[in-house]
C-alpha cells in the first residue's frame, strides 16, 4: 500500500476539509493508499482549530505526531525574526526533532497541507515532500494574493495550479501535477474592463490598499482557484499512488520519461470542476 505522510498546523476548516476529503478518496478506493500518519507543530490545547482537527485525526484511527514549534527553543525563534542566520539554525534543529520523532513512520511520499513552518534544508533533502502553489508551472511566485495581484500587473490571460516538490529554495522546487485555466472570457472579461477602468485613474497599489481582496477580478480569481484545488491534489495522490508519477533524485517522473513541466492534470480537474466534486 502506497503510504501518504501528512503535516499540517491544522489551523483553520481549511486543513480539516482537505483531510476529509483525502480520506474520503482512499476510503472510496479512489486514491489507493494509506496515510501512514499526520504531524502537526502545535500541541493540544494550543489553539481551539487545531484542537479539532486533532480529533478528526484521531477519529478517523490515523496515528497523530505533535511537536510544539512555538515552544522549541523560542528565545532563537525570536532572534531569527532579525538574523536570518538564527532563523535558520533553528528550522534545522526543530526539524532534527521531527524528524526524530517521526522515525519509525515511514512514508513514499509527505504532503505538506497548511503546514505553516517554511521546511529547512536537512528535511528537504532526507523527504519526498509536495506543496500546493496557486499558480501554473512558471507563474509568479509568493503567497496565493502576491500571485493574484501579479496575474493582475501582467494582465494575465490564464492562470492554474500545481503541486510542487518542496526544496531548498522557497516555492522554486519543480512542478509535479498542475492544471491551468482562462481568466479571460465569460465572467472574467467585464471584471477586466472594470480593473482598466479603475487603473486608469490610479495605479494599481491604491487599489491593493483601498479594496484588498474584495476587489472583484481580485476575488473571481481566487475563487476559480479554490475550486480547482481539491480535485487537483486528490488527482495528484492518485498519481503517485498508482505509478503514474514518480520523484526520482529531485524530479519528477511519468512512464520512465522526465516530465520539464510536471504532470498535466487540467483535463481531469475541469471535468471534476463541471461535476461539482472533489473525486
Amino acid at each position: 500500500m502506497y503510504r501518504l505522510g501528512w503535516f499540517s498546523t491544522g489551523r483553520d476548516p481549511a486543513a480539516r476539509e482537505l483531510l476529509r476529503v483525502v480520506r474520503e478518496a482512499i476510503a472510496k478506493g479512489v486514491v489507493p493508499a494509506e496515510i501512514s500518519f499526520v504531524f502537526s507543530n502545535r500541541e493540544p490545547g494550543e489553539a481551539e482549530e487545531s484542537d479539532k482537527f486533532f480529533r478528526m485525526v484521531r477519529g478517523y484511527g490515523i496515528p497523530l505526531v505533535t511537536f510544539s514549534s512555538r515552544s522549541f527553543l523560542p528565545e532563537l525563534r525570536r532572534k531569527g525574526r532579525e538574523d536570518p542566520e538564527a532563523l535558520s539554525r533553528w528550522r534545522i534543529l526543530y526539524d532534527r526533532e521531527v524528524m526524530e520523532r517521526l522515525r519509525g513512520r515511514p512514508a513514499d511520499l509527505y504532503v505538506l497541507s497548511g503546514y505553516m513552518l517554511i521546511v529547512g534544508d536537512e528535511m528537504c533533502r532526507e523527504y519526498k515532500m509536495i506543496n500546493l502553489h496557486p499558480a501554473e508551472p512558471g507563474g509568479p511566485k509568493g503567497t496565493w494574493q502576491e500571485v493574484i495581484w501579479e496575474l493582475i500587473r501582467r494582465r494575465a490571460e490564464r492562470t492554474g495550479v500545481m503541486m510542487h516538490l518542496v526544496t531548498e529554495r522557497l516555492d522554486e522546487g519543480p512542478s509535479v501535477t498542475y492544471c491551468t485555466f482562462p481568466i479571460r472570457g465569460g465572467v472574467f472579461d467585464p471584471l477586466w474592463d472594470q480593473m482598466e477602468r479603475k487603473l486608469r485613474e490610479k495605479p494599481l497599489e491604491q487599489i491593493i490598499r483601498e479594496e484588498g481582496e474584495a476587489e472583484p477580478l481580485f476575488s473571481e480569481v481566487r475563487r476559480q482557484g479554490v475550486k480547482r484545488e481539491l480535485p487537483l491534489i486528490v488527482r495528484t495522490l492518485r498519481a503517485f499512488a498508482v505509478g503514474e508519477v514518480e520523484i526520482r533524485e529531485g524530479k519528477p517522473f511519468s512512464g520512465g520519461r522526465f516530465l520539464e513541466r510536471g504532470y498535466d492534470l487540467t483535463e481531469e480537474v475541469e471535468r471534476a470542476v463541471r461535476e461539482g466534486k472533489a473525486f
